[in-house]
C-alpha cells in the first residue's frame, strides 16, 4: 500500500463531529503545525466554534452522513468522531479517494466498521486516545503524555504514528479485533475508578462522615498511591491488610461489609482476589498468608461458571 502523502507532505485534517475528542485532537495537532481545513458537524453552532479557531478551515453543512463527504474536497486525513453508534452509518455514506484515510476516534468500535467508505481505495484505521476527555478548554493540553491506540495498514500506521509523537502522545499499536477487552481495561482506569472511590465514599457516609469530608479525605490517599504505581509499580505499591498478610483484618471488613446488605462484601472480595494476585508478585510474597486471606473472602465471592458452560 502506498504511503498517504508520498511527498512527505504533512496531511490537512479534516473532522466529522465536532464534540470533545474532536476539539481537543484537533486544536492539539494545529499546534503541533498541522493545518485543519475542514470541519463538520450536524450542530451548525458546534461546528461553527471549532472551525473558527483555525484561519484556513472550512464549515461544512453535515445534515446527513452524505453531507458529510464535503470533508474530503479539503483534507487528506479525516477523523471520525461522531458517537459510536452512528459510525457505521455515517461510513457506508462516506466515499473517500484512494488516496486519503478515514479514521475514527473509537476504542470500543472495529476498524472494520469503517470498511464500506473503502470503497474506492481510501485507508482506514483507529487512533484511539487513552484520555478522559472532560470537555475543559485545556484537553489538548493535558492530553500530552497520553497513549494513543493505532489500529491500521503499515502506511497509514506511519502517518498516526507520526501525528501522535508531534502531539506529544505515546503511540501504541493494537490488533485487528482486540478492542472489546482493550477497551474494558481502558473503563477500570478511568470510569470504574470512579466508581471504587463512590464506593469509599458511600462506606465512609454510612458511618456519619459528611459526603463533603469524605471526598476531600480520600484525594491525598488516592494521589499517594497514584504516584507510588507509578514509581514502584502496581505491587510495588500495594498497601493495606493484603500487602501484610492480615487475614483477620480481612475477614473482619467483608463482616462488617456484610451487615450492610447489597452487595459490598462482594465487591470488596473480588478486589481483594485482585490485590492478592498483586501481592504474590512481590519477591518474597508470604503465599500461606495470602492463601488465608483467599479463604477469608471465598464465602463473598460468587462461583464462577465454566467457560464452555451453556
Amino acid at each position: 500500500m502506498s504511503p498517504l502523502l508520498p511527498n512527505n507532505r504533512r496531511p490537512t485534517l479534516g473532522f466529522i463531529g465536532a464534540g470533545r475528542v474532536a476539539k481537543a485532537l484537533s486544536v492539539a495537532a494545529a499546534h503541533a503545525g498541522y493545518e485543519v481545513t475542514a470541519i463538520a458537524s450536524r450542530s451548525p453552532a458546534t461546528a461553527q466554534a471549532l472551525a473558527a479557531q483555525f484561519p484556513q478551515c472550512n464549515l461544512v453543512a453535515a445534515d446527513d452522513a452524505r453531507g458529510a463527504n464535503a470533508v474530503f474536497d479539503h483534507a487528506d486525513l479525516v477523523f471520525l468522531t461522531v458517537p459510536d453508534d452512528a459510525l457505521a452509518s455515517c461510513a457506508a455514506h462516506l466515499s473517500p479517494a484512494d488516496t486519503q484515510a478515514l479514521v475514527h476516534c473509537s476504542g470500543a468500535s472495529e476498524v472494520e466498521l469503517l470498511r464500506p467508505a473503502a470503497k474506492h481505495g481510501a485507508q482506514i484505521g483507529g487512533f484511539h486516545p487513552l484520555f478522559l476527555f472532560a470537555g475543559l478548554a485545556d484537553d489538548a493540553t493535558r492530553m500530552a503524555g497520553s497513549a494513543i491506540t493505532i489500529e491500521a495498514e503499515p502506511a497509514l500506521a506511519t502517518t498516526l504514528r507520526t501525528l501522535a509523537d508531534a502531539i506529544g502522545c505515546r503511540p501504541l499499536e493494537i490488533p485487528a479485533g482486540e478492542r472489546m477487552r482493550y477497551h474494558a481495561g481502558a473503563n477500570y482506569a478511568a470510569s470504574f475508578l470512579l466508581c471504587l472511590l463512590e464506593e469509599a465514599t458511600v462506606l465512609w457516609r454510612a458511618i456519619g462522615m459528611p459526603e463533603s469530608d469524605a471526598k476531600e479525605a480520600m484525594w491525598p490517599l488516592v494521589m499517594g498511591t497514584l504516584n507510588a504505581a507509578r514509581e514502584r509499580g502496581l505491587s510495588g505499591a500495594l498497601a493495606g491488610p493484603v500487602s501484610r498478610g492480615d487475614a483477620g483484618i480481612v475477614t473482619r471488613h467483608t463482616e462488617a461489609l456484610a451487615n450492610m446488605g447489597g452487595n459490598h462484601a462482594t465487591l470488596y472480595s473480588l478486589l481483594t482476589l485482585r490485590a492478592i494476585g498483586l501481592a504474590r508478585q512481590r519477591p518474597n510474597a508470604d503465599n500461606a498468608a495470602l492463601d488465608a486471606i483467599a479463604r477469608a473472602v471465598a464465602p463473598y465471592v460468587p462461583p464462577v461458571a465454566p467457560k464452555d458452560a451453556p
